[in-house]
């Protein structure tokens, strides 16, 4: 299964390239400095372009960096989404650090933000499963159980999660089918 229904909006399963979505907003599985740095992250920042990480400065310089689960708002620069929606996923740290709630946070914030700049279509990455180790078969079942919950509180078309490999793409739609 790569879709279901939630309140009146969708939720999609993609394969591709994240930089590449035409939504309003993309989420960047961000690091706290919001600098940039491996994975969605660089991707986002390279496409993108230097605007995104001089709005990402400016944030950081009132705000400091940003904790794990949170979410802040930049233009997308080059991309050709309006916004980039950035989060802090959790390092994966065994299981027991909270990282399962800090990872459902990240999701739910970043929805929030986007929404709350009337944004219709947002598109996710796998938060978390890349150099922060978070087992992706336990993060899809966290991310599209909170996306899932959340998407009918807000006034959304489509919320698309975006996997890059196709091995990603079956875990969250296994994911999917077996969440109720």
């Amino acid at each position: 299964m790569t879709e279901r229904q939630a309140g009146k909006a969708i939720l999609r399963l993609v394969q591709g390239d994240i930089t590449t979505q035409k939504v309003d907003a993309i989420v960047n599985a961000a690091n706290p400095s919001l600098m940039g740095g491996g994975g969605v992250d660089g991707a986002i920042h390279r496409v993108g372009g230097p605007t995104i990480k001089e709005e990402c400065k400016t944030i950081v310089s009132r705000k400091g960096r940003l904790p794990t689960g949170e979410a802040v708002i930049t233009s997308a620069g080059r991309l050709p989404a309006r916004f980039v929606v950035h989060t802090v996923g959790p390092v994966w740290q065994g299981g027991n650090a909270n990282e399962d709630a800090l990872l459902a946070n990240a999701y739910r914030n970043s929805l929030s933000v986007a929404a709350e700049h009337k944004c219709r279509t947002v598109a996710f990455p796998s938060i978390s499963t890349g150099a922060y180790g978070f087992p992706i078969a336990r993060a899809a079942r966290i991310a599209l159980s909170t996306l899932l919950a959340e998407m009918p509180r807000h006034d959304l078309d489509e919320v698309r999660i975006v996997l890059f490999m196709p091995d990603d793409l079956r875990i969250y739609s296994t994911a999917l089918e077996q969440i109720g």
